[in-house]
């Protein structure tokens, strides 16, 4: 599903960040909007937010990446800090771009990355919005059944069209039904590059040390956080557990909570108008003048 491909005036192109190729697709003038998406097998920039990239344009200067690991940027992140790894690469894109800082949004992965970003470097991140963000409670309770398939996908008989097929209609979303299967087409053609298969990007912590450093609730620092955050969660998540989403309005102390029923792991797919219309006002209402 290319829908994106038909925003008009989207431009893309690759920005060099140290040693990586960051792609990069742009819309829209004003503040800097940084959107980071999830890892899930096959994901995208553009794939993840092709409901919302235009919306959002008209307010911000809406900046669309892949990620190290995905799509078209440079593959391979560090397993030992995989969320510093990516939140530092991507603090490096605000430097290459010459922003100093720029509204964040993330999804799962994507949100644990701008968390970690604006705990890393709060000064850089004006406001963040975090969706079904991993990194939560991860190492106090067992993976979900959705996270398990995410982090198994590569494994046993490795990737196969039926495995993706399951996560996205089973474990992504709500109703499954809604996801064509030009959709899980492309997810499946992307997440069986060669060089994906030989470094997959989401993986299982190499030892304690990576999965204790990978939970936001044992960082003192989420409790000093002041960046301006804005939290949504789907109550039927079945990849990052929607108790999530109290636990970081508890410990951030500028932490608003946003809940949609009846939705999955994808908030800004499934209740794109709603999601277009929360996020646009909370940031509005924080952007630097």
């Amino acid at each position: 599903m290319n829908s994106y491909a038909a925003i008009p005036g989207l431009s893309s192109r690759t920005v060099t960040v140290g040693s990586r190729q960051i792609f990069l697709s742009e819309l829209g003038v004003g503040h800097p909007l940084l959107m980071l998406h999830g890892g899930g097998a096959g994901a995208s920039g553009l794939s993840n937010y092709s409901r919302n990239i235009e919306a959002l344009s008209r307010q911000f200067r809406v900046l669309v990446v892949d990620m190290p690991g995905y799509g078209k940027s440079t593959k391979g992140v560090d397993r030992s800090d995989p969320f510093g790894d990516l939140a530092q690469s991507m603090l490096g894109l605000l430097d290459a771009l010459k922003i100093e800082s720029a509204h964040v949004v993330g999804n799962s992965l994507g949100g644990a990355c701008a968390l970690r970003m604006a705990l890393d470097a709060p000064a850089r991140v004006s406001a963040l919005v975090l969706m079904g963000p991993g990194g939560v409670n991860t190492t106090r309770s067992l993976p979900t059944p959705g996270l398990n398939q995410l982090l198994n996908y590569y494994n046993g008989e490795g990737p196969t069209l039926g495995k993706i097929t399951r996560f996205i209609r089973d474990y992504l979303v709500y109703d499954g039904s809604l996801v064509s299967d030009e959709m899980i087409e492309q997810r499946y053609r992307s997440s069986i590059d060669p060089e994906v298969i030989a470094a997959p990007p989401l993986r299982r912590p190499n030892s304690l040390k990576a999965a204790l450093r990978m939970d936001f609730t044992r960082d003192a620092r989420l409790a000093q956080c002041q960046v301006p955050t804005l939290v949504l969660w789907g109550t039927d998540d079945k990849v990052n557990r929607p108790s999530g989403g109290p636990t970081l309005q508890k410990l951030m102390p500028n932490c608003n909570l946003y809940l949609f029923c009846k939705t999955g792991h994808w908030v800004q797919w499934e209740r794109a108008e709603e999601f277009n219309a929360v996020v646009g006002s909370y940031l509005l209402a924080r952007t630097p003048q």
